[in-house]
């Protein structure tokens, strides 16, 4: 229990009804969207400061198949905008080959298999078989290109791409009380694949790490589960390991106007990513022993959200505006160091598009969960995305109950059009 009594949840019916797939794209923005932290717990915020209309156009009642496929297809990649899975694979590559037609075959073969992926058929004669009479279960896979891709640390330009680096696509900075793992942070290519099913996911993983031999290795990978955002409209907001409702403010794909301005890269950038988006991730390890022995009212302080409803302390309900002007017992309803207060639209100015999940992966040596969230968001620009945004987080009180353990960026190409087409055509034939 809190120190003050908390209204109850609000019901369920505030929640937005479903749109329909294949009207995800083109749609009218719904106003400025709220930024969506990063960092922390991946940012747990108030409402968008518009509101969605009641049967906007292409706007369905019908829940979602979870089982059915995704179009792979289209002018953006599936997995960015797509509402969320329940599953995630991730992983990240090292290229081990200097030859730029080994790598360009490569990327060809992946976009052929991922096609029968994601329509839930097998990729030939060889495949490894585990996904035998299984649904698509909504697989997306989704492809990025690291800095090193186009210039080595010790700055080797192994495929003639140095002089197309966007300037956007450059390593993370270190932010105070980073832990970093080089070892699981970085990489020259990744792939996300989101599913319903985690067998679909794997075996789609799988499969593009054998049609990759020789040309790739995995360098690091990421299994999540429970997403920890909601990436539509239709979709309820989650609870993170924290125990709190988790991106009530996200980006969503019915905001179109305000994922032109924050998610998708515009033709200032490089023109062969114009209609793409930076990925960044990062494995944030929470101390769930040390968060589990906070009483939940001071718990809520650090957040700066009520546990049940999800609501901006101060307010009754999750999709209440966030009032950073209500005052408390005298002091400031949503505490100065919270992370909603840091993290909020209007004192970090910017937005992103979050689609990460929970994971667990085991014990350490002490018995401590190695638990917590692996962040992924989409954004236009990085330096004006997520890093504006943690740098703001520096005086997060939230920040001693988490550990940031890997950290990645990506460029991540528009998506396939056409049926010749592949992941990074224009990138290498320009």
């Amino acid at each position: 229990m809190t120190d003050d009594p908390e209204p109850a949840d609000q019901p369920a019916g505030e929640q937005e009804r479903g749109l329909s797939r294949r009207r995800l794209f083109g749609l009218a923005g719904l106003g400025t969207a709220g930024v969506l932290a990063s960092g922390g717990v991946g940012g747990v915020l108030g409402r968008a400061t518009a509101a969605v209309p009641s049967s906007p156009v292409g706007l369905s009642s019908a829940a979602p198949d979870s089982t059915a496929p995704v179009e792979f297809t289209g002018r953006h990649q599936a997995g960015i905008v797509t509402p969320a899975q329940d599953r995630l694979h991730f992983v990240a590559f090292d290229v081990v080959t200097d030859s730029r037609e080994e790598l360009v075959a490569m990327l060809m073969a992946w976009t052929e298999a991922a096609r029968r992926l994601t329509a839930g058929e097998d990729v030939g004669p060889h495949d490894t078989g585990e996904a035998q009479g299984l649904p698509p279960s909504g697989l997306t896979l989704t492809v990025g290109f690291g800095p090193t891709l186009f210039m080595t640390a010790d700055r080797a330009d192994r495929f003639g791409l140095a002089g197309r680096r966007p300037e956007p696509l450059a390593e993370l900075p270190i932010f105070p009380g980073d832990v970093l793992d080089p070892a699981i942070s970085g990489g020259d290519l990744c792939v996300q694949a989101c599913a319903n099913d985690p067998q679909v996911a794997v075996h789609a993983v799988r499969n593009l790490v054998r049609l990759g031999a020789g040309v790739v290795r995995v360098r690091w990978t990421q299994l999540g589960f429970g997403r920890t955002s909601s990436t539509s409209t239709a979709q309820a907001t989650p609870r993170n390991l924290l125990g709190f409702k988790d991106g009530t403010a996200n980006l969503k794909a019915e905001n179109g106007s305000a994922l032109d301005q924050f998610l998708w890269v515009g033709e200032d950038d490089a023109a062969w990513l114009a209609g793409g988006s930076y990925l960044v991730t990062r494995r944030i390890r929470m101390l769930i022993e040390d968060w589990d022995q906070v009483p939940a009212s001071h718990q809520e302080a650090v957040i700066g959200r009520t546990k049940t409803a999800g609501a901006p302390l101060g307010q009754r309900g999750e999709f209440d505006p966030t009032d950073f002007a209500a005052v408390r017992r005298g002091a400031p309803a949503i505490p100065r160091d919270s992370h909603v207060f840091l993290s909020h639209p209007a004192n970090a100015g910017t937005a992103m598009l979050r689609r990460g999940y929970s994971f667990v992966d085991g014990t350490d040596a002490a018995g401590r969960l190695d638990a917590g969230l692996f962040f992924i968001a989409y954004q236009r620009n990085p330096e004006r995305g997520f890093v504006q945004v943690q740098r703001n987080l520096a005086a997060d009180a939230l920040n001693r109950f988490i550990q940031h353990t890997s950290s990645a960026v990506f460029a991540c190409p528009p998506g396939v059009r056409e049926d010749d087409d592949w992941w990074g055509r224009a990138l290498f034939e320009p």
